[in-house]
């Protein structure tokens, strides 16, 4: 599908955590990486995207760095307050794109601040495979490795048939209204949100898997951040 082809949409980025296994003096989202900070990186990708409509950046209300980066001053990019969990922090964020005009029926894209490592290629075969998908979807890729069930002593209580398993990524697409109401249903309900996924999932639908690059890594750990640096250093 061509580009002039593929459908326009929002993006929502949830960037209010404070990623403690990181184990830095501030947000994983804003070390370094390359010469700009991880969030930069993430926010490129879709800021060059023709099919962006708007961009909203969820972040901790006392949030010291944001305004430092040059992209604060993107008129494409929107400032929501996030929440303590990144279930709130969406949700913020599609509040604050309703206010900017977006539809209920448009399609929104939730993007991790510290997955800095999209490729096009891959933002555009999920917009492409989920157009006219009426529930939406998201990045992922089949599991490679033999998968074990832990006992809560540590050891092995059975192994896993990874042929049916799925390791979830981002961006993760859906229609603006439809995830708006599953996440604010599935909190009210108390339910374990973890991703958008599974928000609509607890609204009894069942969201299409694209598979994507192994390389979209989430920074978690130091050693993530290592292996991006050496890899684009490469």
């Amino acid at each position: 599908m061509s580009a002039a082809m593929l459908p326009r949409f929002w993006t929502v980025i949830p960037a209010a955590g404070i990623g403690s296994r990181m184990r830095s003096d501030r947000p994983k989202q804003y070390l370094q990486l390359a010469g700009k900070t991880v969030i930069e990186h993430t926010l490129a990708c879709f800021l060059s995207h023709p099919q962006l409509q708007g961009l909203v950046v969820s972040l901790a209300g006392d949030d010291p760095y944001w305004s430092d980066l040059r992209c604060a001053n993107d008129p494409r990019i929107q400032r929501a307050n996030g929440g303590s969990e990144r279930a709130d922090s969406v949700l913020a964020g599609l509040h604050r794109l309703s206010e900017l005009g977006a539809r209920d029926e448009e399609w929104v894209l939730v993007h991790d601040a510290a997955r800095p490592n999209l490729s096009r290629d891959d933002l555009d075969r999920l917009l492409a495979e989920l157009v006219d998908d009426p529930i939406g979807g998201l990045l992922a890729v089949p599991a490679r490795d033999t998968l074990k069930r832990a006992g809560g002593n540590g050891r092995v209580l059975k192994t896993i048939d990874r042929s049916v398993i799925w390791q979830a990524f981002t961006p993760q697409m859906f229609r603006l209204g439809a995830l708006r109401d599953a996440l604010a249903g599935a909190l009210e309900a108390g339910a374990a949100v973890t991703d958008e996924a599974s928000a609509l999932e607890w609204a009894g639908h069942s969201p299409r898997l694209i598979e994507g690059r192994t390389d979209n890594l989430k920074i978690t750990r130091p050693e993530d951040l290592q292996w991006l640096e050496q890899r684009w250093r490469s």
